[in-house]
């Protein structure tokens, strides 16, 4: 049962009765119905139980009466009735005032009514009230079924959740940020006792009760969905619908385009910007948006990175929001207030130009891909463009990462991470004829293709490991896990062997070519 006092006096024929003392407490919760027919009933008394009695055990003694009254009030009792008329004809004054001072509500029931006749029209309310409770949380839940089911939704999922659960909510990120709040509760109410175990937990807010809990993907929490000013007597009821909506909410925000764990200005710079990359707005209309939103990124040098992975599908959704969130939680990356949006291409990510050089920058890359832990036997994929200093780049750097992506798909070559840079030189050597390529690169290589297989294959990798690294012997002594020494004596053979001087550009980038070509005809 779950009426207040109030409502109990407004059913028939209880409405028959009257509250002669205690109105400061007909808010009380009744909970159900005894009556008294024993000396110690008041040791058996529930938290929220109504007693009826025809004040039988306390007609002779008031001290009796007014401990019954005040043991009732200490045991959280909701009512006292009194039946008049068999043995008291009216309830003492005395006993009248005290419940007015303890607040306790004090009944006068009318004679011409049995106990069963009151106990049965509350019976009969409640079974009705309790009806129509599960009737409007199956109603919820349909109507939360037929918002989870419709695609292209129109209106904000966090708004639309709430006003369909018919509660006030709130959500935090793992980080204990309040990224939705439409409560009347101030974030100081709302983060009390964080950090939160990772379950569902009733919580308290002044005299309000709420429900947090946790949003699962996985086994990783994400953030916290928090409904407020909710009815504890109703909880074990709609609990089974607060879930429902809890797991749609993390289902959408993981398998969704949008970041609600974002501040909101940079959820609609997202938005805005996958438009703009999309084709449906140009790039001065996406700077215009940026001064209104504060976001920087656009009116300095910045650079687009491209990331993909080999999955496909939901698996796909959720290795690139795993991704940008090893991207946001990176000791470097993490500083530097990047967007990141999911598109059909992959994870783009418009970040400031860093001063980092390519080499450093895959480097970054790689930490991140080592900490997402893949055990597919693969590894992401991602691609750098170069540094644009005005808005107008942006579409230019975006079709530079899609190419550098595709040719490092097509080719296989160049490890997981490339920069535009690394490519740039491929792409404008691309349309020479492979007979040339050969002819220049056995011309280059011909005092080396002359001795043995295995020396070749050694020599060239030492030379390829060499221009790599810029010339820099240490470290390509450190990438062939060579001494030093034994990558000095190679590198002075190879300049012996090919007839050429380290040291002169000219010698280098004949060199460089050398390899460029060989690629490339690996290709073919």
């Amino acid at each position: 049962m779950h009426l207040t006092v109030e409502e109990a006096l407004s059913i028939y024929p209880l409405s028959e009765a009257k509250l002669i003392a205690g109105a400061k407490g007909k808010h009380r919760i009744v909970k159900s119905i005894n009556v008294m027919d024993a000396p110690d009933i008041s040791d058996w008394i529930k938290e929220g139980e109504m007693l009826l009695t025809t004040a039988y055990l306390i007609k002779d003694s008031l001290e009796d009466a007014s401990a019954l009254l005040q043991t009732l009030n200490r045991r959280g009792s909701s009512a006292l009735g009194i039946k008049l008329g068999r043995f008291w004809d009216t309830v003492p004054q005395e006993l009248i005032a005290e419940a007015e001072t303890l607040n306790f509500p004090l009944i006068e029931l009318p004679f011409q009514f049995t106990f069963s006749d009151q106990m049965n029209g509350l019976f009969r309310a409640e079974l009705s009230r309790s009806t129509s409770v599960l009737q409007g949380i199956l109603e919820k839940q349909r109507k939360l079924m037929r918002f989870a089911l419709r695609s292209g939704r129109g209106r904000p999922l966090l708004e639309a959740v709430s006003e369909v659960i018919g509660y006030k909510l709130a959500v935090v990120s793992s980080r204990g940020d309040i990224v939705y709040n439409n409560s009347e509760m101030n974030s100081s109410q709302l983060l009390e006792g964080w950090p939160w175990q990772h379950r569902n937990q009733r919580f308290r807010a002044g005299d309000r009760t709420g429900l947090r809990l946790p949003l699962m993907q996985g086994e990783k929490c994400t953030g916290f969905l928090l409904y407020c000013s909710i009815d504890p007597l109703l909880l074990p009821v709609e609990e089974s619908l607060f879930i429902q909506g809890a797991e749609l909410i993390s289902y959408h925000i993981h398998s969704g385009y949008e970041d609600y764990f974002e501040p909101a200005e940079h959820r609609e710079f997202s938005s805005l910007l996958r438009r703009c990359l999309s084709g449906g707005l140009s790039s001065a209309e996406l700077s215009q948006a940026a001064l209104r939103l504060e976001v920087k990124l656009l009116h300095s040098p910045f650079q687009l990175l491209l990331t993909e992975t080999a999955v496909a599908g939901e698996e796909r959704q959720g290795e690139l929001l795993r991704l940008k969130e090893e991207y946001a939680e990176h000791p470097v990356l993490g500083k530097l207030n990047s967007i990141h949006v999911i598109m059909d291409e992959g994870l783009v990510s418009l970040l400031p130009s860093t001063g980092h050089s390519p080499e450093q920058l895959r480097e970054l890359i790689h930490e991140c891909f080592q900490g997402l832990k893949l055990d597919n036997g693969y590894s992401p994929r991602a691609a750098f463009s170069t540094v644009k200093v005005k808005p107008e780049g942006l579409k230019e750097a975006f079709a530079e990462v899609k190419e550098c992506m595709s040719i490092a798909r097509h080719w296989g070559a160049y490890g997981n991470v490339v920069h535009y840079r690394q490519l740039e030189l491929n792409l404008l050597l691309g349309q020479i004829p492979p007979e040339l390529m050969k002819k220049y690169i056995h011309g280059n290589l011909r005092g080396l293709l002359s001795r043995e297989p295995e020396y070749v294959k050694e020599m060239l990798h030492t030379l390829e490991v060499y221009l790599d690294n810029d010339g820099h012997v240490n470290e390509t002594a450190k990438k062939l896990f060579i001494h030093r020494n034994t990558a000095t004596y190679r590198i002075e053979k190879l300049s012996e062997l090919l007839d050429v001087d380290f040291k002169k550009i000219d010698d280098l980038m004949r060199l460089k070519l050398v390899f460029v070509f060989r690629k490339m005809l690996e290709r073919e």
